[in-house]
């Protein structure tokens, strides 16, 4: 593995993302090795939950854009010709390896310190349990230009209006505000995080792995009832969209111009996208 880090410590499997000098951002390797670390984890019977966090000061900062939208043959523009299925499998792999974390057969548990955005949240939202730092910061800014939440995590653990109010603004939240809207499970003070990250590790880790398995199955298959697997789909395809559209070009274009974080400060800003483009302003 070259972007995540996996230790098994007392009944516990940690999985930790491992690209701190990017803010732990996702590149080509990360998401296949996130799935790889979780099939570990469910198949080593001295593992009882599995801890997701990241190192350094960030839990995951999104897609690494830097990689991504910058360069001009970017894995996730393609040229003028579009190829939706091509985008959408290539997505959707990334979705499902994320969702590993999900269909887990043993706990996950989330552990966000800095920022979960983007991407990042994808992740974190497909975990069982999210703690986060009351100072933490999570959001999908993408919502503005570039981007749709392939999990869709946001609307099945939020609710239409709140999930709506996130993803219409691409406004990002604390992690009190985040606990307060049942988007994460808790926000403690950033020194406690990993103390109660243990605790509630030490909690589940009492319990047989057969129960957590038909714990985990009953309270999932509600969800994939009410059309889960369907909603991915649709998200992951308009998130190719999003990136193919006029807006979503232009978006590409200001960044391989001026470079990503000058694109991300003009979307951020809450700066018009010109409908069908237009000429790149200068940053």
């Amino acid at each position: 593995m070259t972007s995540v880090r996996y230790e098994v410590s007392d009944r516990r499997a940690y999985v930790t993302l491992d690209r701190p000098d990017r803010l732990n951002a996702i590149d080509d390797s990360m998401p296949a090795e996130i799935a790889a670390a979780v099939d570990r984890a469910n198949e080593d019977p001295d593992v009882t939950v599995i801890v997701v966090r990241g190192e350094g000061r960030a839990f995951c900062a999104g897609y690494d854009l830097k990689i991504y939208a910058e360069d001009e043959s970017g894995r996730w523009s393609q040229g003028p010709v579009w190829d939706p299925i091509k985008d959408y499998q290539q997505m959707k792999r990334n979705t499902d390896d994320f969702f590993s974390l999900w269909r887990s057969l043993k706990p996950t548990i989330c552990q966000v310190q800095g920022y979960a955005i983007a991407g990042g949240s994808d992740i974190a939202l497909s975990c069982d349990l999210v703690v986060m730092a009351e100072d933490a910061k999570i959001g999908y800014p993408p919502a503005r230009v570039w981007g749709c939440p392939t999990t869709a995590m946001w609307v099945y653990r939020l609710g239409a209006e709140k999930a709506k109010r996130m993803l219409l603004t691409g406004d990002t939240i604390d992690g009190v505000t985040a606990a307060e809207w049942g988007l994460v499970a808790e926000a403690v003070p950033a020194e406690d995080l990993e103390r109660r990250v243990e605790e509630l590790a030490d909690r589940m880790a009492g319990v047989p792995i057969n129960q957590l398995a038909m714990q985990k199955l009953m309270i999932n298959q509600a969800y994939e009832n009410m059309g889960l697997h369907s909603t991915q789909v649709i998200a992951t395809l308009f998130d190719g969209i999003t990136r193919h559209s006029p807006e979503g070009r232009w978006f590409k274009e200001f960044a391989e111009t001026h470079g990503f974080h000058a694109a991300v400060a003009h979307r951020d800003a809450g700066r018009r996208i010109p409908d069908g483009g237009g000429p790149i302003p200068e940053p």
